[in-house]
């Protein structure tokens, strides 16, 4: 996801004030994008963004709309909606990561962007944990001891294993996989 280090965030809310300010106060830490409707969001949102900051209400597409089209895309991304909508029991089945009510401070903004780029770095460690897990499995299944003792790809496959789960456990909850 994050390439080169730093993140890349797509602002978009129909008020374009609000998104430019948005933008102003992220662009000293990330890559920012802007997008003043939905249908502009839906064409910049690439595998490159990493977080996309989303207005719910908007003129023609939603945000709601808006992000189950980006789910609909498997773009794994994550979404903080950043809205003045009261929640109710509708986001329940919302495929965003986090709710922001407006107004929204600049280092609410930072904190919160910053947390979802973090949990989307740890789910990538989560998926490779259990592919390698996968695969340990499968050499179980299809090797007999001997072979696996004997072999340099399986201990470094487990040595990768064990990398990846320390750094799992030393992320705590943060770390969940519900991919």
């Amino acid at each position: 996801m994050v390439r080169g280090g730093v993140a890349t965030v797509l602002v978009v809310d129909d008020d374009e004030a609000v998104a430019d300010v948005y933008a102003s106060q992220l662009s000293e830490s990330y890559d920012v994008l802007t997008a003043y409707d939905g249908e502009s969001a839906l064409e910049q949102v690439t595998e490159d963004v990493d977080v996309v900051l989303l207005d719910r209400r908007m003129h023609g597409l939603s945000g709601r709309e808006v992000l189950e089209r980006i789910r609909g895309r498997d773009i794994d991304c994550g979404v903080v909606m950043v809205t003045a909508v009261d929640p109710g029991f509708d986001i329940v089945d919302m495929g965003f990561d986090d709710y922001l009510l407006k107004p929204v401070e600049g280092a609410e903004l930072q904190s919160v962007v910053a947390e979802t780029v973090n949990r989307l770095d740890k789910r990538a460690v989560v998926r490779e944990y259990h592919a390698l897990s996968a695969k340990v499995a499968t050499l179980r299944v299809e090797k007999n001891p001997a072979e696996l003792e004997d072999s340099d790809e399986y201990q470094r496959l487990l040595d990768r294993l064990d990398d990846l789960e320390a750094r799992i456990e030393a992320g705590g909850d943060g770390a969940r996989s519900d991919d």
